[in-house]
């Protein structure tokens, strides 16, 4: 942080003026207690890591077979879109429609975005459309659901070993890894870097 700033608590809603914290500092509300900010060491670099890594295993978890049924000499791949795909064709539209935006477009806008933000800021460069674009990520962030989307396939697989037998895919370790990634990269980003940008850009 480049100077002072004002930041509400998040708790009780006092408005208090927080100086540039050190490396690893906390600032505190002077009436509850509760955390304003939170310094995170390497928070940029960690975050654009996890972002990047995250890309990669999309990719790997949208291309290869998620899971594998046989059944005597019969064989059958599935992907994501291919399970999309039959949830339309056995009349669940709505529910295709919503797998794909919460499993797959949501997660991809997420990771795209922040790429876009975080990349030129690595390089002291600031994008255009910085505040927009960082603030439509931080707003998808709760529709964003393949925790959801993996317990389920977890309940399938188990009621399916009874018919067939089950071939876990190379997109299944990726996605179940993205899951992790994902959240490794929420929990090490700190939004005050993003913000601060914007503000000097002002």
């Amino acid at each position: 942080m480049h100077s002072d700033t004002i930041i509400a608590c998040h708790e009780c809603d006092l408005l208090q003026r927080v100086r540039p914290l050190p490396p690893g500092g906390v600032a505190r509300c002077s009436r509850c207690g509760g955390i304003l900010l939170q310094h995170k060491r390497h928070s940029l670099d960690r975050t654009l890591s996890f972002t990047i890594a995250g890309i990669i295993l999309f990719v790997v978890a949208n291309t290869y077979p998620f899971l594998a049924l046989k059944s005597g000499s019969l064989v059958q791949e599935t992907t994501l879109f291919t399970g999309i795909r039959e949830l339309s064709a056995q009349g669940m539209p709505e529910l295709a429609v919503l797998v794909f935006v919460t499993t797959i477009l949501i997660p991809l806008l997420q990771l795209l975005g922040m790429v876009y933000v975080l990349g030129p800021l690595k390089f002291n460069k600031t994008p255009p459309g910085l505040a927009i674009i960082f603030r439509c990520v931080r707003s998808m962030q709760p529709w964003g659901m393949m925790e959801v989307f993996m317990l389920g396939i977890l309940v399938s697989v188990v009621k399916l070993a009874k018919m067939a037998s089950i071939v876990p895919g190379l997109a299944l370790y990726s996605f179940a890894i993205l899951i992790f990634v994902l959240a490794a990269a929420a929990a090490s980003l700190d939004p005050h870097i993003v913000w601060e940008r914007v503000a000097i850009e002002k």
